[in-house]
Parts: C-alpha cells; sequence; structure tokens
C-alpha cells in the first residue's frame, strides 16, 4: 500500500467518509499478508518509498499469480521480473491489465501515480543482446515515477556510436549503463558525463567472459570514479539505485 493511499484513507475517515471498520479491513493485511508459501510485504513500499517486486524466476505460475493478484488489490503498482509468458498466462487470468513486456521478461501492472523524479534516467546498452536487461532496468524505473530515455547498441567496438549520444548522455541525471564481454562501456561514459553510472554487468559474451564475472570484474577495477556496480543482470536493481538518486 503506497503512502498515499494510506493518507487519503485516513483523512476520509477523519472527515467521516470512511467507517473505521472499512479502513481496518483495507489496513488489515499491513505489514504482510501471508499466503502460506510467501508472505507478501505489503508495508515496504511505507519503509523504503518502493513496493515489493516479484522475483518470477523458480516460482510457479501459480504461485506468481496469486502474488500478483493480492498485490494489484493493495493499490500499488505492481512488477514481475524475469518471468514466462506462462507466468503471464496466470497472471492474465486473475489480473487482466496485466501488460507482459517480452524483451524485459517482466510483468507489469501500472494502477498508481508515483511522485516523479527530478530528471531523467539514460539507460544505455552496449549491444542488443544487452538489451533484455537494459529494458527491464528501463521497465523499472518507469514503474517506480521516472522519465527514462534508452540507447541501444553503443558499445566500444564502434564508439562513433555512442559519441554521436553525448547530448542524450549529458542530459541524464543518472545512467544505467548495461554491458557484457570486457565491459568497459560504463567506464567509457562515466568520463564523459557528470552524472553517478550505474554499471550493470551482462552474462553476454564468449566462454572467458564466464558469463558476465569478466564484465563484472573489468567494471569494479573501472577507472571512472563515479562508476558503482551492481549484480550480473540486475536491470532491476541498477533501476532502484537509480530512481533512488533521482529522487533525492
Amino acid at each position: 500500500m503506497e503512502p498515499e493511499a494510506i493518507e487519503a484513507l485516513l483523512e476520509a475517515v477523519r472527515d467521516g467518509r470512511a467507517e473505521v471498520a472499512a479502513a481496518m479491513e483495507k489496513l488489515r493485511d499491513l505489514p504482510f499478508e501471508d499466503l502460506g508459501f510467501a508472505k507478501i510485504d505489503h508495508h515496504r513500499s511505507l519503509r523504503t518509498g518502493m513496493p515489493e517486486v516479484i522475483y518470477a524466476a523458480s516460482k510457479t505460475a501459480e504461485q506468481v499469480s496469486a502474488i500478483f493478484a493480492r498485490m494489484a488489490k493493495a493499490g500499488g503498482n505492481v512488477l514481475a521480473t524475469r518471468a514466462t509468458r506462462a507466468h503471464f498466462d496466470a497472471v492474465a487470468a486473475v489480473e487482466p491489465r496485466a501488460v507482459f513486456h517480452e524483451l524485459a521478461r517482466a510483468i507489469a501492472l501500472e494502477q498508481t501515480t508515483v511522485a516523479p523524479g527530478k530528471g531523467l534516467i539514460g539507460v544505455v546498452c552496449a549491444g542488443t543482446s544487452d538489451l533484455p536487461v537494459a529494458e527491464e532496468a528501463a521497465l523499472s524505473a518507469r514503474l517506480m515515477g521516472n522519465e527514462v530515455e534508452l540507447i541501444a547498441d553503443v558499445g566500444v567496438a564502434g564508439i562513433h556510436r555512442l559519441l554521436a549520444q553525448q547530448k542524450a548522455l549529458r542530459t541524464a541525471r543518472v545512467l544505467i549503463v548495461c554491458a557484457g564481454m570486457e565491459g568497459a562501456l560504463p567506464t567509457v561514459v562515466g568520463g564523459m558525463v557528470h552524472a553517478p553510472v550505474i554499471a550493470v554487468p551482462t552474462s553476454v559474451g564468449y566462454g572467458a567472459s564466464f558469463g558476465g564475472v569478466a564484465a563484472l570484474l573489468g567494471m569494479l577495477n573501472t577507472c571512472s570514479p563515479n562508476v558503482a556496480v551492481v549484480n550480473i543482470d540486475n536491470g532491476f536493481g541498477a533501476a532502484s539505485m537509480a530512481s533512488l538518486i533521482n529522487h533525492l
């Protein structure tokens, strides 16, 4: 439940527009709702400013749909990451307003307005193969109330493509940069802008990339001091950090 929703509910009780019993029913599941196989943290948005997100990988379609439906009923925006078509089919059966973002591998429901961030979040990816992670980051950041611009396929192997985007890069208040292979792109971007850069190593590359470990180590060893790094393929985590910065 979003802070704005609770404030509106309390004001309605104060003004006599809502009964105490009705308000108690809406607040019944705070701070969490126990489904047996999952305990939904409805209180998280009050503590951290962002609601809980469903990590769909390794969950059954029935589990994801049950969690999604209960979170939708609570009134906030709902996001399930690493979701499959089977997950979405189950969710759509209980919440037809949900939308499947296939490339981002995510299911989203937008039903409430979030306080906007102060500026633009730029999401940059090195190659088309990095797009699933970049799309996850972009979708997550938008649901968190941010204006987002996605810049794709500007890796260092053709650095002129990146240099052509300098104006857009310098417009962003925060940048998320996704890259696999050797992971050099965030360092280059970091040297071009006066903004925080959140680097996302992706599991893209041939054998010696070790599923993104090479990119992760390269990003951790960056010589650009405005670059911080999240875990491999963690577009959602990068979006969360970027949104927090953008709302400060």
